[in-house]
């Protein structure tokens, strides 16, 4: 008999569960709270897939953040993570082809309530089974990191992939709702850090899938008119000149990217 898993969080259950399962599994209806920490939690595993039935809503909130999406990309890639939208009417689910764990909050504590009655099992995996193949795939259309981080290093240049990285890496989200730094605002901040073109930069941002030129365009404006970053000229051979980005605050010129990250979030914000 499997022993109810009882932790301080729900990234230690998520954790405990995924760890000890192999093969492939269903987490249905899970929370916002539930699905940001599951992500990361099947990244760290070797030997486990998920199939993930959740609210469209739900999902949408979650994977917009391109921290996460991005990363959720990576493992739909790789056969580790399939989506698809689910309403019912069900407390969070984990159902391996060995038990069924149910997640329940209560007292500040968050528990896994086990079962492994082989017929009960049985039954729960061919109830999700069939969920799954009537329900709708959702449509991710964030780029998978893995991706961003190549052609950004290959297209742009290693210390623009670096500053990047860096950055994402000081931030807790990265969400595209046009407040604080997204993925756009971040690709324009480390190239202007770098004086790249913004040709290139929104070139390669539209390439990669993170937006469109005019998306690219349209922040640079924004960011511009806020005084983060500036342009100068650069004339070629045919057409009308190209534009260079460069920091236009001073207090974020000769940053690293952690710092960077966080003087223009306070900039945004004022």
């Amino acid at each position: 008999m499997r022993s109810n898993i009882l932790e301080s969080g729900v990234e230690g259950l998520l954790n405990s569960v995924l760890g000890e399962a192999t093969g492939e599994l269903y987490l249905v209806n899970p929370s916002r709270e539930i699905l940001e920490v599951t992500i990361p939690a099947i990244e760290a595993t070797d030997d486990v897939s998920v199939r993930l039935l959740a609210g469209e809503r739900v999902l949408k909130d979650v994977l917009d953040d391109f921290i996460v999406g991005s990363t959720a990309a990576d493992l739909i890639d790789e056969d580790r993570l399939a989506l698809r939208t689910f309403d019912g009417p069900t407390n969070t689910l984990i159902v391996s082809d060995e038990a069924v764990t149910a997640v329940v909050s209560a007292g500040g504590k968050v528990a896994g309530l086990v079962t492994d009655d082989s017929e009960f099992v049985a039954a729960a995996r061919d109830q999700y089974e069939n969920e799954w193949e009537v329900s709708e795939s959702f449509k991710l259309r964030t780029p998978p990191i893995s991706r961003v981080r190549t052609t950004l290093s290959d297209e742009i240049g290693t210390d623009v992939a670096d500053d990047f990285d860096g950055v994402l890496t000081s931030l807790e989200t990265a969400r595209g709702n046009g407040d604080g730094l997204d993925e756009v605002t971040i690709s324009l901040l480390v190239a202007a850090k770098n004086e790249e073109l913004l040709y290139d930069i929104s070139k390669w941002g539209e390439d990669v899938g993170i937006a469109s030129k005019a998306t690219f365009s349209r922040t640079k404006t924004r960011l511009e008119e806020m005084g983060l970053v500036d342009t100068e000229k650069v004339p070629i051979d045919v057409g009308r000149p190209r534009l260079r980005l460069v920091l236009g605050d001073e207090r974020l010129q000769g940053t690293g990217s952690d710092d960077l990250a966080n003087a223009a979030q306070s900039l945004l914000a004022s």
